[in-house]
């Protein structure tokens, strides 16, 4: 399956934690947002190490949508493509 992830992490370290967590499971797109793909099982995975990366109490959130086949149809880019990599990840 399909999902895109937007998060909000306050803290530098956490926020590296969780940038290399989705890094390895798919791909950026934009500040704060990645495109993943994966099984049942990998989402479950996924979501429980993003959660132990995360510090609710200091505001930190992340936010799964998953993408249907007719939602990636329907997808636009506009402007440029993404970077290669990430360039503000401290």
């Amino acid at each position: 399956m399909r999902l895109a992830i937007a998060y909000d992490i306050s803290d530098d370290a956490n926020r590296r934690r969780v940038y290399r967590t989705l890094q390895r499971y798919g791909a950026w797109r934009q500040y704060s947002v990645f495109e993943v793909d994966v099984s049942k099982s990998e989402r479950v995975e996924l979501e429980d190490e993003l959660e132990s990366h995360i510090e609710p109490s200091d505001g930190d959130r992340i936010r799964i949508y998953r993408l249907c086949q007719s939602c990636l149809d329907d997808t636009t880019d506009l402007g440029e493509d993404p970077p290669s990599e990430q360039s503000n990840v401290i």
